[in-house]
């Protein structure tokens, strides 16, 4: 099996309306950066991968075939504070505040405009999740 690089096992791929303004979401609110980018014929975004962490996800503009999908996702960062903070001053909307959990991580709820929620959580101790 061959991955390319800076992509994993699985690869979130996100079909949304105006998906120019959700890229500018991932790269300033997330602090993502675009890697790649390809375009329909009509101007809209065909995909645009966008790089955040070690991860890569992918954006195309919703269609009739493919209408927009809303999702939840886990985001491990340096600092829970500052991230939350970034992604609230992009459009953002907190989810839950950040807080110390019980299972060793720091971690806010931010619901993005397009109806995502994203879990950004800062792990506190090295080691596993214990049950």
């Amino acid at each position: 099996m061959h991955i390319p690089p800076g992509f994993n096992t699985i690869a979130p791929y996100f079909f949304v309306r105006n998906a120019e303004a959700f890229v500018g979401f991932l790269v300033q609110g997330l602090g993502g950066a675009e890697t790649c980018r390809t375009m329909r014929p009509d101007g809209g975004i065909a995909n645009v991968q966008v790089r955040i962490g070690d991860s890569t996800v992918m954006v195309s503009e919703a269609t009739g075939r493919y209408p927009p999908m809303c999702s939840a996702f886990y985001l491990y960062v340096d600092d829970a504070d500052a991230a939350m903070g970034r992604a609230l001053a992009h459009g953002a909307i907190e989810e839950m505040p950040v807080a110390d959990m019980p299972y060793g991580d720091r971690q806010g709820g931010a619901r993005d405009s397009h109806g995502n929620i994203w879990w950004i959580s800062q792990r506190l101790v090295a080691g596993p999740y214990e049950p």
